[in-house]
């Protein structure tokens, strides 16, 4: 889809909106395969730029990606 890969390339160059609408994309499977590893890396990096509600906002999905994560993903995220 160009409109995801539009979106990953903001993401990858440190745009912080578009970090956490791929990190919400991942989360919820929406035009992208659900993937809560991702999910949480791209909105665990938006929340940690940005400020007020909408960092709230981010990383109350982060912590419900981090919920859906195996123990052994776990280990990993940690590393």
């Amino acid at each position: 889809m160009e409109a995801v890969k539009w979106l990953r390339k903001a993401a990858e160059q440190g745009e912080t909106r578009a970090q956490s609408l791929l990190g919400a994309g991942y989360l919820a499977g929406l035009g992208l395969p659900q993937d809560y590893m991702l999910a949480y890396m791209w909105l665990n990096l938006a929340a940690s730029k940005e400020s007020g509600t909408t960092r709230e906002e981010t990383a109350a999905l982060r912590d419900k990606a981090a919920a859906k994560l195996t123990p052994g993903q776990l280990l990993e995220r940690n590393r």
